[in-house]
């Protein structure tokens, strides 16, 4: 299995990489050989197409979006690039090729983006929010199992009882992890996937224009209306855009 891998200088298209296609399955994968090898004849645009119906059958996985990425940059749709990177990242954040990508295609957004604080980029690239509740629930169990035990055998309670301790302080470390890689996902981001974006003053067409946000530029959602969202960016103006005009990471 391959994964097309777009490096800094985009010089080197494939990466053999199993650890991000093994839970494609039959007949998705046949259809991941062939959209790679669109990609690979540098026919970006159908290779675009090919991982998009992989999506829609349900079969989506880190690879695909990556490679949907690497497709849609290719095609000059940095905004749809960054969009799938950032969805890559969400299953598989401390993935070194996807981070790598992210920041190049980020790189090539004109105008303002917004940044999110240091810690909370430690956190996005630490564990997923399934891996958080993965091991926050193996915490609560392992506390729960060392308490019992320390209960019903009083004569073992004094090595059992230390362990329900450590137990229970892992436990609160794990959920205070959870909490914060919750709180850095739960915002929702928009990213800006049309070549320019008038943003308005108002959710009206004939509101004046608040500023311009180009293709990439990622703004956070502070509030929604019918189809207009308002929105944010990386030097705290605020405005309206149309909600088809960006498309939504949360």
């Amino acid at each position: 299995m391959k994964r097309t891998l777009l490096l800094l200088a985009l010089l080197a298209p494939l990466l053999t990489s199993a650890n991000l296609v093994s839970n494609i399955t039959p007949p998705s994968a046949a259809q991941f050989e062939a959209a790679n090898k669109l990609y690979e004849e540098k026919k970006f645009p159908e290779a675009v197409a090919g991982y998009e119906s992989i999506l829609k059958s349900g079969s989506a996985s880190p690879a695909v979006w990556f490679n949907l990425g690497n497709a849609y940059f290719k095609s000059g749709q940095t905004g749809h690039a960054i969009l799938a990177y950032h969805r890559a990242e969400a299953a598989t954040p401390r993935d070194p090729d996807i981070r790598a990508n992210l920041k190049f295609a980020r790189n090539q957004v004109q105008g303002p983006t917004l940044q999110k604080p240091r810690w909370q980029q430690w956190v996005a690239h630490g564990f997923s929010v399934n891996e958080w509740t993965a091991c926050a629930a193996v915490g609560v169990w392992l506390t729960f199992l060392c308490l019992t035990a320390a209960r019903l055998r009083p004569d073992l309670k004094p090595f059992w009882s230390p362990c329900a301790r450590i137990a229970g302080v892992l436990t609160l470390f794990q959920i205070v992890g959870l909490t914060a890689s919750l709180i850095v996902r739960s915002p929702d981001l928009a990213v800006v996937t049309a070549h320019e974006v008038v943003i308005h003053n108002g959710p009206l067409d004939e509101s004046a224009s608040a500023f311009t946000a180009h293709d990439g530029a990622e703004l956070r959602v502070i509030d929604r209306k019918d189809d207009w969202l308002q929105v944010t960016d990386g030097m705290r103006r605020t405005g309206w855009l149309k909600r088809t005009e960006v498309g939504l990471i949360n």
